[in-house]
Order: C-alpha cells, then sequence, then structure tokens
C-alpha cells in the first residue's frame, strides 16, 4: 500500500513536471516569434464586430463631411476623394490568416499570387460611401504603393468589388514609396475633400520614415485635420506604425524585433 502511494506520487509529480515544461515550451515559442501579434490582429479584423463598427463609423463620417462640403462651400475646381486601396477599401487579411495557416511569411511572390486572385471584398461602408460621392459628381482617385505590375489585378479587384474606379484614378506605386507626388497630380486639377487610409504616409509625407516619438508629434501638430479632412482606417496587422517600433531596420533580426516589442511595452501609463 505504501509502495503503491509511493508510485502514485512519483507519477502525479511527473505529470506537473511535464506541463511545466510544456508551458514552458510554449511560452519560448511565442515569445521567439517575432510575428505572433499577426494572430490576434488577423482574428480580431476577420470576426470582432467592433472592427466592423470601426469602419462603418469612418466611412459615415466621410460622407457627412463630404455632404457638408458639397451644401455649404464653393469651389473653383472639381471635388476629389483620395483613398488607400489595402487596408482602406479593400481587405487583405484573407491573405495573412493564409500565411499564419501555412506558417509563411510575406514575400513579393505569395503577394502576386494573392492580388492576381483579385477576389479580396471592400471594407465594410466602403463600397456605399464611394459609389455616393461618385454619384455626386466627386471624383474618386486611388493612391497606392502597390507596384505599378499589379495594375490590372488591382483595378478588376476594384471593379469586382463593386467600387466606382477608372483606370486614369489608379495611382500605383513606380519608382518611389512616397504618395505624395501623385496626390499633388490630383491637386493640380482638383479640390481633395478627403483622404482616407491606413497609415499615416496615406495623409502627408512628413510621417515618412519618422521614428516613434516624431511620429506622435506631428500627429499631434495635425489634431485639426484627423476627422475633418483626414480620416483614418485601424490596420494592426502591418504598415509604418510596426517598422517605427524598429527604427525604420528593414533587415532587423527576429530576436531584434523581439527585443523592440519588450523595449516598447509599458507596464506602466507613460508621463
Amino acid at each position: 500500500m505504501v509502495i503503491n502511494k509511493g508510485i502514485f506520487m512519483m507519477k502525479k509529480i511527473a505529470l506537473i513536471l511535464s506541463l511545466l515544461a510544456l508551458v514552458s515550451c510554449s511560452q519560448i515559442t511565442q515569445k521567439s516569434n517575432p510575428q505572433s501579434f499577426m494572430v490576434g490582429a488577423t482574428l480580431w479584423i476577420q470576426n470582432a464586430a467592433e472592427y466592423r463598427a470601426l469602419s462603418y463609423q469612418a466611412f459615415n463620417f466621410a460622407k457627412q463631411r463630404l455632404n457638408t462640403d458639397l451644401k455649404y462651400r464653393k469651389h473653383s475646381k472639381r471635388r476629389a476623394v483620395v483613398v488607400d486601396v489595402d487596408e482602406t477599401v479593400l481587405d487583405n487579411s484573407p491573405f495573412q490568416a493564409k500565411l499564419i495557416i501555412d506558417g509563411e511569411s510575406y514575400n513579393r511572390e505569395n503577394w502576386k499570387e494573392w492580388t492576381e486572385k483579385a477576389n479580396a471584398h471592400g471594407l465594410p461602408g466602403a463600397v456605399d460611401f464611394l459609389t455616393w460621392a461618385n454619384s455626386q459628381g466627386v471624383e474618386v482617385f486611388y493612391v497606392t504603393n502597390r507596384n505599378i505590375g499589379l495594375f490590372d489585378a488591382t483595378y478588376k479587384n476594384l471593379k469586382t468589388a463593386g467600387f466606382p474606379v477608372k483606370k486614369e484614378n489608379l495611382l500605383m506605386k513606380t519608382t518611389t514609396g512616397k504618395k505624395g507626388p501623385r496626390r499633388k497630380q490630383v491637386l493640380d486639377r482638383f479640390h481633395i475633400v478627403l483622404l482616407m487610409g491606413d497609415t499615416l504616409g496615406d495623409f502627408d509625407d512628413i510621417f515618412d520614415g519618422k521614428p516613434l516619438d516624431a511620429r506622435a508629434t506631428l500627429v499631434d501638430s495635425k489634431k485639426k485635420d484627423w476627422g475633418n479632412r483626414f480620416i483614418i482606417l485601424p490596420n494592426p496587422l502591418y504598415g509604418d506604425w510596426e517598422w517605427a517600433l524598429y527604427n525604420n531596420n528593414y533587415k532587423i533580426t527576429p530576436q531584434g524585433k523581439q527585443r523592440a516589442w519588450e523595449k516598447h511595452l509599458y507596464p506602466e501609463p507613460l508621463n
């Protein structure tokens, strides 16, 4: 009886030690994975009703701002609305989900394969807003940093998703990722009522390549524009916000990313 009890205790201790080892390994694996945040971000975009609500809110507010401009302001130029494409009007979260499931990371080949399918859906409220804007005589421009080689697939996707799009109004990346020159092309001919995007560079080139503190300061300097001329959509999946964590070091290692995460997690409120 004593022997059996001793054996039982030994088995119990062994089981506990095994469980602790599994938990420890799981934590190490999760901690060392520089893309682990992508799982939560993708789940949130694809499943959270709050994300849909934020998207509807952005486009509803855009309609209010544009309608006010149409009713009460006179301009010598025709009106235009300028929107980014990815994560502003088209939802690429299925691409991110597939990368997670397949254990892959973003690269030019798998991104090209996804975009050429041309089946990304519009964000909630996006098609309705831009269709309404177009019906009011407002020109809609799509300024995207998709490479010009993806022009046909991007145009097809926007058309298939129901967006009002003209080929001449789809302004894609050629030699530079800075969007200022393309926005100026629009501004030379039109009065831009609204800019809509998911990253700060969609609104002004002054944000490009800036470190974290400078980005926050510049956002504060333009606080009157947010919700007036600028309307931003939520995108926790990727973007300049993440690269700013790494001091815009595009060659950073997974271990370097992990150190940056730990550095920028604040257990106490910032001053």
